[in-house]
Order: C-alpha cells, then structure tokens, then sequence
C-alpha cells in the first residue's frame, strides 16, 4: 500500500510540475501568422523629396487574425547614424516576424 502511495504521489507531482511549464507566461517572442502567406507589397505612390526626410515605405502589419496594410511615411534623418535599414519580414522558427524599419 505504501508503495502504491508513493507511486501515486510521485506521478501526481510530475504532471503538476509538467503542468506549470505548459502554463508559462507569453515570453514576448513574435507569433507566427497562422496559415496565411505574407502578401505582396502594394504599390504605393511616393510623395516628392523633403529635405532632412527619408521614404519609409508602407508594408504588412500581422494583427491577430488577419494582415493590415501600413502606408508608408517620411521619416527624419539621423545624422549621427550611417545606415537605414529598411523594415523586412524576418524567418523565425514555424512562422514569420517583422523587423521594424530603424537607423544603425
């Protein structure tokens, strides 16, 4: 009976603690979009220059369940940075992250 006891308590305390790892909070780690390949790029119509601006262009925006476009923007120059480093979509694991347009 003893051992009986001891076998229960040792499954018993091996599936709570297996259950307290599945329960871990979101790390924060990108999602992948679920079943869906990223669109095209829209075409987008660029406005004239501006001086001290750069184009950011529009691009895809994962929201939850579906894309959304974001249209592009001018940005301000840095002039302490040297490189614009255009947003992209970034393979990461099973799905796809988007890496946000910034200065280096």
């Amino acid at each position: 009976m003893t051992s009986r006891r001891l076998f229960l308590t040792t499954l018993m305390t091996g599936l709570a603690v297996s259950g307290m790892a599945l329960a871990q909070p979101y790390s924060g780690a990108p999602l992948p979009p679920p079943y869906r390949p990223i669109p095209e790029r829209r075409r987008e119509d660029v406005p004239p220059p501006r001086p001290g601006m750069l184009w950011e262009p529009g691009h895809w925006h994962w929201m939850g369940r579906d894309y959304v476009w974001i249209r592009g923007r001018f940005v301000r120059r840095r002039p302490e940075y040297h490189l614009w480093v255009e947003g992209h979509w970034e393979r990461r694991g099973p799905g796809w992250a988007w890496v946000p347009s910034h200065w280096e």
